[in-house]
């Protein structure tokens, strides 16, 4: 496999750079665990990429090396950590113009500042064998002063005075909160704190942020806060008191279901169709419900009374949505509930 041969030439590189003698092609095979048909392939290929790898006859036996000219540079890393620092950086990719983005991408800068030009493109060619392409998320280019002013807040454990716009209702408002934790959830930044305004821990999302300013007041997180306890039991970002959720998935739908893990609390029961009921303890039904929407005719809520509910009216409102068949037809589409986030 490529991954195996990139990892195997890595652990090549890092041997011919630690040895000034050079190393004999016994040597290396019995290191790298490989024969000798394999490091001669390996070889070739660092010198295809660049890599200055000489081999010199002694008491006759060749011995490879890199040029005594040749710098391999600072590289303490194995193939996993630079594969966890490509996926990182990949990950990242959906906060571009965040403090978070750019940090990382300044330490990776720093990182190849330091090695050489045939290094460099060496470990681009293991980063590019392994990919992370993002999934929909919020865009914060320009969120960059208000998430900069979260982290100075949350450490300082400032006050916030903060302009806020609801979601549901586009509804603006003033508030100052005490900023606990800036988390990231299904393509979004939030943060979790305490609203004076309502006198009770809420959740914001960064990009609805109109104004922050810090204010001299300080603030001490409350002592029965946890952050971990506190989202534990939610499906998405809206927190709301838990509850059993068992939704039934057609046998369609089943593998798909089965592959991830969706909460912490689920269990799943085959049944005898072939499909399967997803039985979780969570709180957060308007998330709960776009989610059990998004498979269609495959998933039904079996519990609770509420939830199930809910589907169907959104379910009847889509369909009053299609039933007509000339656009001045169509109702406007129904409200659903405002939520606070």
């Amino acid at each position: 496999m490529r991954g195996d041969q990139l990892a195997r030439q890595w652990l090549l590189v890092q041997r011919l750079g630690r040895s000034r003698g050079g190393v004999g092609l016994d040597e290396l095979a019995e290191e790298l665990g490989c024969v000798r048909r394999t490091i001669y392939r390996d070889l070739d290929a660092l010198m295809y990429a660049g890599f200055p790898v000489v081999s010199e006859k002694r008491d006759g036996k060749v011995y490879y090396r890199f040029l005594d000219s040749f710098q391999l540079g600072d590289v303490p890393f194995t193939t996993d950590e630079i594969l966890a620092l490509a996926f990182g950086a990949d990950l990242l990719r959906t906060l571009e113009g965040t403090v978070f983005h750019d940090s990382i991408q300044s330490a990776l800068t720093k990182i190849r500042s330091a090695l050489s030009d045939e290094l460099i493109g060496f470990l681009d060619a293991i980063a590019g064998s392994f990919r992370v392409l993002p999934e929909p998320h919020k865009r914060y280019a320009k969120s960059r002063a208000t998430i900069e002013a979260l982290n100075e807040a949350m450490l300082g454990r400032r006050v916030l005075r903060m302009r806020y716009r609801t979601g549901g209702t586009g509804e603006e408002s003033s508030r100052e909160l005490d900023p606990y934790h800036v988390w990231y959830q299904r393509g979004g930044l939030y943060v979790i704190g305490f609203d004076h305004r309502r006198e009770a821990i809420r959740t914001f999302a960064v990009d609805r942020i109109l104004a922050l300013e810090s204010t001299a007041e300080s603030f001490v997180i409350q002592e029965n806060f946890d952050f971990d306890s506190w989202t534990a039991t939610n499906f998405g970002v809206v927190i709301e008191p838990a509850s059993e959720v068992r939704v039934r998935f057609s046998r369609e739908r089943a593998t798909q279901v089965r592959e991830r893990t969706w909460h912490a609390s689920q269990q799943i029961s085959e049944l005898p169709d072939g499909g399967l009921e997803l039985t979780m303890e969570v709180g957060g039904s308007s998330e709960l419900s776009d989610w059990i929407l998004s498979f269609g005719p495959g998933a039904e809520v079996l519990a609770p009374p509420a939830l199930r509910a809910q589907v169907i009216s959104a379910l009847q409102d889509a369909q009053e949505i299609y039933r007509g068949e000339e656009s001045g037809d169509r109702p406007a589409p129904a409200a659903s509930a405002p939520r606070e986030v």
